[in-house]
């Protein structure tokens, strides 16, 4: 059960969202563009994609700390 963070937890968490949310963007567009490249280097995209997909868990988890549980 998540509770309702104070304004000041609050507003760090939306920074540290608002961060994370840029670098999985970045990320984005790295393997993108190494994918593009004549001969693209499947580690380094595996290891991105990984990266990225970790950041994406941590962006949910703090969504759902900014989401207030409502028992229906």
């Amino acid at each position: 059960m998540n509770r309702t963070p104070e304004p000041a937890e609050e507003a760090e968490i939306r920074r540290r969202l608002a961060e994370l949310q840029l670098d999985h963007n970045d990320l984005e567009v790295a393997i993108q563009a190494i994918g593009l490249s004549p001969v693209p280097d499947m580690m380094v995209i595996g290891r991105l994609k990984r990266k990225k997909l970790a950041l994406k868990d941590e962006i949910q988890q703090l969504k759902d700390q900014l989401t207030p549980d409502i028992i229906a």
